[in-house]
């Protein structure tokens, strides 16, 4: 049974890769320019922007991290729902309306190059030059966790080990990216994010039904005689219990500033076509993190000596369904990893041909980049492991307090004086680094929240300053 298990869910994710690699080889054929390889051409539709964007922003973090909280955590897991959730609404409902013909006017191929528009020459080549810094470094561990989980998910289903699983992994994505580009890279997150909500529609019904419906899992949460897994927030005192749930909700505030999910936004054809988009993302948001969090809680009871909460899903899946479910649930994983790290390491390439050097490097280069950055991600996973939901969350704050303050000011307020650009882009990035060393607040709120405001606070004063009359 196991062996015919094994072949099953073997199967499943041959085909499944082998799809992804056939959409590279049949975009590559769209691929015309640059503006086609990093935008589309700014031709993407709404239910592919939609889709992609929110699998870009929702990695092995959300299927294994998220659950894998919600198994550790327990009823306190469920501020991850609004808070999370709040991310998508901020993007969808204040910056893609307002980014989409921003960057239509101004022909911004990345955002790095947006953030920079409209400044003297030295200040947009420092700008430009951070800007992809940034990106590299943050991407390089975003990767990384990314392909570490891909090596969790087929290790797990196949009798491989978890370095030749995450090898392979890794050579899927960087090949298909290679091919084609954006337009791989968003025709493959919509299927991942497809793949995705199947993932988060099934197996937390599945679980939750073996755990005997919610009011069992409520008493079997209580019966496991940990009274932190039945506390709504887990801290000692109402100041530290407010803070712990304003952390949570700074995760929220770092999605305007990720590059790889907004470049979405200016990849959309038509303004128009951002309510039906945004519909759809936040219907997908919704369903997904409930599910994660349902089936953590689940777990705990089914499985409550797992060793690896972050494995929760994975266990549950070969415990709970038959062999072809169980293959498309360890494909449903392998979708999470793929539509982020296929899309950052696009982005990697912008900023190193596109920003770094304003394009004056061909598409070759940015091939290479890509292959480079892979190959880093690799070693990175492979010789320095970590915490899949750490390591995200530390990527994924540096990058929204660097470039989202300032994308916010210059959307809803105007131009920003050019040295007031960079020193909120710099200041963000580098309290958000610096900060990580010091012991964490509850919920990270420190780390989350202080370097984006800081940020904030000195774009709106480049604001103020580039409004004064000459």
């Amino acid at each position: 049974m196991l062996l015919h298990s094994g072949a099953m869910v073997a199967t499943t994710l041959v085909i499944y890769l082998v799809v992804l690699l056939g959409i590279g080889i049949w975009a590559q054929r769209r691929i015309g320019n640059t503006e086609d390889f990093h935008l589309a051409g700014r031709r993407m539709g709404p239910l592919v922007a939609a889709l992609s964007a929110s699998a870009s922003s929702s990695s092995a973090w959300t299927l294994l991290g998220m659950s894998g909280a919600a198994y550790a955590w327990g009823l306190q897991a469920v501020w991850l729902i609004p808070a999370v959730v709040s991310g998508f609404f901020i993007n969808w409902v204040f910056i893609a309306p307002r980014l989409q013909p921003a960057s239509h006017a101004n022909q911004a191929l990345t955002l790095v190059e947006f953030l920079s528009n409209g400044t003297d020459a030295p200040t947009e080549r420092r700008l430009r030059v951070l800007g992809a810094l940034i990106i590299l470094f943050c991407f390089t561990f975003y990767v990384a966790s990314q392909f570490q989980a891909a090596g969790a998910a087929i290790s797990t289903a196949l009798p491989v080990s978890a370095t030749i699983a995450m090898i392979v992994g890794a050579v899927i994505v960087i090949a298909y990216v290679f091919l084609g580009g954006f337009w791989a890279a968003s025709v493959t997150d919509a299927l991942q994010g497809l793949m995705m909500l199947v993932v988060a529609l099934i197996l937390p019904a599945v679980a939750l039904v073996a755990v005997g419906g919610p009011v069992a899992l409520w008493e079997g949460l209580n019966a496991l005689g940990d009274p932190s897994l039945v506390r709504l927030v887990d801290q000692p005192g109402l100041l530290l219990a407010m803070v712990f749930v304003a952390g949570l909700f700074g995760i929220g505030l770092g999605y305007p500033g990720q590059p790889h999910v907004v470049n979405r936004f200016m990849a959309l054809e038509s303004a128009d076509q951002v309510p039906f988009a945004r519909n759809v993302a936040l219907t997908w948001a919704v369903l997904i993190y409930i599910g994660m969090v349902v089936l953590g809680w689940s777990g705990r009871v089914l499985l409550p000596e797992l060793a690896d909460g972050e494995s929760v899903l994975l266990q549950l899946a070969v415990d709970l369904l038959p062999a072809v479910l169980g293959g498309l649930i360890t494909g449903g994983v392998l979708a999470a990893i793929m539509s982020t790290s296929d899309s950052q390491l696009l982005v990697a390439g912008s900023a190193v041909s596109h920003d770094l050097r304003r394009g004056r490097i061909s598409l070759a280069m940015d091939r290479l980049v890509i292959v480079l950055l892979g190959i880093a991600a690799v070693l990175l996973a492979l010789f320095f492991p970590a915490s899949i939901f750490d390591r995200v969350l530390f990527a994924w704050q540096a990058l929204g307090n660097a470039f989202g303050p300032l994308l916010i000011v210059l959307l809803f307020f105007g131009r920003v004086a050019p040295g007031y650009r960079l020193a909120a882009m710099a200041t963000g990035f580098a309290l958000t680094v610096a900060i990580s060393y010091f012991p964490q607040a509850p919920g990270n709120a420190v780390e989350r929240l202080v370097p984006f405001f800081i940020a904030l606070a000195i774009a709106f004063a480049g604001y103020r300053i580039a409004r004064r009359p000459a």
